[in-house]
């Protein structure tokens, strides 16, 4: 039986600031602090700030 690892990995989606709707997701362990992160939005063709929102079930 495998053993259970004491920080659980989640899925966080990250969505752009520019307003696009833009999204990426990723796997991240479990922080107080939610993710943010410079990536490029190819929709506008620039790098921008993507925030964590909250993940669907």
């Amino acid at each position: 039986m495998a053993a259970k690892s004491k920080a659980r990995v989640v899925v966080a989606r990250l969505l752009s600031t520019a307003g696009t709707g833009y999204m990426y997701t990723t796997r991240r362990t479990r922080v107080a602090d939610k993710l943010s992160m410079m990536k490029f939005d190819p929709k506008i063709r620039q790098h921008v700030l993507f925030k964590e929102t909250k993940g669907s079930k």
